[in-house]
């Protein structure tokens, strides 16, 4: 009697991971971008299920693959930040500010170590959210995880450093974010943003004869830089505050000298 085998399972690296779930994403915001579904009832319709569905699992995989290789005291700070997110967020969200504020802690993340860090803890944040409090936040996972790349990668080449530089790595967050953004909201939500400010501009870009999704992301240009100029502003503040042995315990913030370098505070934590 012959013994039956089994295949032994896939198992895709760190970085294959990533790259799938890039891939996975990219082809969901290009495929609602290629069909522009036009129902204003998109929630529970097929570009819900389709947008939920790849920004979902594009972001768990970016997720999985970044997790993999971060360093102990990379994770130790996903659980402070996911809640400075999850907090500050829902108060700004109920007092019906004009912007979100939902990231800070990812900023801080992405700062301090990275690219990949600051993106799973922006899709983390988002799918906590979803699964805890608003389950319309699961489809912005992906906004999430684009932000805290995008300041890992602007950490990196400095733009942490001083002030303005920090304004000008927000605004171009923001615009970024905002893009991103649109395709959720104009064929997911029907255009309806969860704060009723942004949701009153939108109504009002559409009354003027702007598509669903022009009227997104007129929308999305004008508030996520605003909100991420002032999320990194208040990240940056939080940063400098810290004292320098601190952040240079971080081995991306040491080795790309985020914030200047500090040649003291790196020869007493390598020591």
């Amino acid at each position: 009697m012959t013994a039956l085998r089994f295949a032994p399972p896939i198992r895709l690296s760190p970085g294959a991971r990533t790259a799938l779930g890039t891939a996975v994403v990219v082809l969901t915001y290009a495929s609602l971008i290629a069909t522009r579904p036009t129902s204003p009832h998109g929630v529970g319709g097929s570009a819900a299920l389709l947008a939920l569905v790849g920004y979902l699992a594009g972001s768990l995989l970016i997720v999985s693959g970044a997790m993999a290789r971060l360093s102990t005291s990379t994770v130790t700070l996903f659980p402070v930040a996911i809640t400075l997110n999850i907090v500050i967020g829902q108060v700004v969200r109920i007092s019906g500010l004009p912007v979100h504020l939902d990231s800070i802690g990812t900023v801080l993340v992405g700062a301090l170590a990275g690219p990949a860090a600051g993106a799973a803890c922006g899709a983390l944040s988002s799918i906590t959210v979803g699964m805890t409090i608003n389950p319309g936040s699961l489809p912005y996972a992906v906004t999430a995880a684009s932000v805290g790349a995008l300041v890992g990668l602007f950490a990196r080449f400095g733009l942490f450093r001083r002030a303005p530089a920090v304004v000008v790595a927000g605004a171009l967050i923001g615009v970024v974010a905002g893009m991103v953004s649109a395709p959720t909201t104009a064929f997911v939500f029907g255009n309806a943003s969860g704060q009723l400010g942004q949701s009153v501009v939108i109504g009002t870009l559409q009354a003027y004869g702007n598509s669903m999704l022009e009227a997104a992301t007129i929308n999305g240009l004008i508030a996520d830089p605003l909100d991420k100029v002032v999320v990194c502003l208040l990240a940056y503040a939080v940063l400098s505050a810290l004292p320098a042995r601190l952040r240079q315990r971080f081995p991306f913030a040491r080795e790309h000298g985020v914030f200047g370098r500090d040649r003291r505070a790196a020869a007493e934590v390598g020591a």
